[in-house]
């Protein structure tokens, strides 16, 4: 009979070695430390069996990141550089950009959407926004979620 999957946040040091070790695998293979899952499987400790049983159910979760990736919508002018000038702007405030949409101009602004990790910024989030909203071509900006 199978059920709908439970998500439980455990205490790693109350979980059997395995699921730890199936992390490590993951990590070898994901920075490339490990060019088979023979390889990180064998560097992690683990039987390639382990690896494949657990591989799908087990992730880390960092509290430290959860709800700190937020997405920004701005219009900005069609001139060349406002798009660098927004992400530059974002950088040296230490957000780190992982996505980045924008949409064909109509009327001389464009649509976009910034999705970044916030963990390590130098401003308050209302801070940043203000920031941002003070690039020349920035006509607006305005937290989408992750607030």
């Amino acid at each position: 009979m199978e059920r709908n999957p439970r998500y439980l946040i455990v205490d790693s040091q109350s979980l059997p070695d395995v699921f730890l070790k199936v992390l490590d695998a993951k990590l070898l293979l994901n920075t490339g430390q490990a060019h088979s899952v023979n390889e990180a499987a064998r560097l992690a400790g683990i039987s390639r069996s382990a690896f494949y049983k657990y591989k799908g159910r087990v992730r880390p979760y960092d509290d430290e990141a959860a709800g700190r990736i937020v997405t920004i919508s701005a219009m900005l002018r069609d001139e060349a550089g406002v798009l660098s000038a927004l992400t530059g702007l974002l950088y040296q405030n230490g957000a780190n950009i992982l996505t980045i949409n924008q949409n064909i101009p109509v009327d001389g602004i464009a649509p976009v959407s910034v999705t970044a990790r916030m963990d390590n910024i130098r401003l308050s989030l209302t801070g940043l926004l203000t920031a941002l909203r003070e690039v020349d071509g920035v006509e607006n900006v305005e937290i989408v979620s992750g607030a």
